[in-house]
């Protein structure tokens, strides 16, 4: 969806989600209050960059600390921006999610829509171009692609553009042409020469690398004080929040005991996570693939709240977030209360 037709869409969607959410939430009965049964559903994308959530749900982690009064479906996004759509819609309930699609959607909302309860990944994400562009000069005039307009990869690479001197616009014009892409179209059109490069999450940089003989201009750990960045973050419906506390606290858990098992068996949660990957798209990833992406990725419940301010700037000065305000938008008491019955540190919000 191009940026001018979701700005004229986005107080629609936003005032229907939020008329849901009064209305204690519409679609299945997720509505139902937590002493009764809940429908949990949950998004997240068919990428490395959101393991925990293909392992979490692959291996039966989220299903065992949801219990047997919750019943776990599952939808899965190429970006956060259609997502986010979904979650105004009411068709959602949880999202594993970029920071910039998470601070569009509570900024758009008037602060009322989502909370930020978790993080999930930090890393992998960076710009491939072809095997002749050796910086920011070569890339004027060129084409490169991103996963959709206003993601979090859509944001960073427009900011790494705009302080080299590049501009861009929104309607794919400027210095550097971007192109929204599906994140499997992008590796096709960047075999075909259609297009320059792309700064994608994991597995993609890794597949533009190796299946595409590209090469990695940028990664975007490199622009980040200490190398950690948020890649992936869990959002809550706040009226699912409301409504059914102990489910998401639940689910909280179960995402913390996913990403144990993750950090506990690499080898393990690579295996499942590319047999998720498998099952979604219909193909599974390439050894190389898994093993190179898995080295630039860290799993994390800790949202890394102190990185939130400079990806809403980033957002806000290339034009795709109006106000860099984000109180309430965080809010990991829940988590907090995980880690803590776990015998963990908290986290800071």
């Amino acid at each position: 969806m191009g940026l001018s037709l979701w700005r004229r869409l986005a107080p629609v969607v936003v005032a229907m989600g939020l008329v849901g959410a009064a209305c204690g939430g519409g679609g299945g009965s997720s509505s139902a209050k937590s002493s009764g049964h809940v429908d949990l559903r949950l998004g997240y994308f068919p990428n490395l960059t959101h393991a925990t959530a293909l392992v979490g749900v692959a291996n039966g982690i989220f299903a065992k600390d949801l219990g047997s009064n919750v019943s776990l479906q599952t939808k899965t996004f190429n970006a956060g921006p259609a997502e986010t759509e979904a979650l105004f819609a009411n068709s959602l309930d949880i999202a594993f999610i970029g920071p910039n699609p998470a601070i569009n959607a509570f900024q758009k909302s008037n602060g009322q829509a989502v909370r930020l309860i978790s993080g999930a990944t930090s890393g992998g994400a960076g710009l491939v171009v072809k095997p002749d562009i050796n910086g920011p000069a070569d890339l004027k005039g060129k084409k490169l692609a991103s996963p959709q307009l206003g993601n979090t990869q859509d944001v960073a690479l427009r900011n790494w553009l705009k302080k080299n001197g590049l501009n861009t616009t929104t309607e794919g014009g400027g210095d550097v042409q971007i192109l929204p892409q599906d994140n499997a179209q992008t590796l096709d059109t960047f075999k075909s020469g259609q297009i320059d490069g792309a700064w994608v999450p994991e597995p993609w940089t890794s597949r533009l690398v190796i299946d595409g003989k590209g090469k990695l201009l940028v990664n975007e750990a490199s622009l980040w004080s200490g190398g950690k960045f948020l890649t992936t973050t869990v959002i809550v419906r706040t009226q699912f929040l409301k409504d059914h506390p102990d489910v998401v606290k639940n689910f909280l858990k179960g995402n913390v005991d996913a990403t144990n098992y993750i950090n506990a068996n690499p080898a393990a949660a690579q295996q499942a996570a590319n047999q998720a990957i498998a099952q979604l798209t219909g193909k599974a990833l390439s050894t190389p693939v898994v093993q190179a992406a898995w080295k630039d990725l860290t799993f994390t419940w800790d949202p890394l709240a102190s990185t939130l301010r400079e990806e809403a700037t980033d957002a806000q000065s290339v034009g795709l977030l109006k106000d860099t305000n984000l109180k309430g938008l965080v809010d990991v008491s829940p988590l907090n209360s995980v880690l803590k019955a776990d015998g963990k540190g908290s986290v800071s919000g």
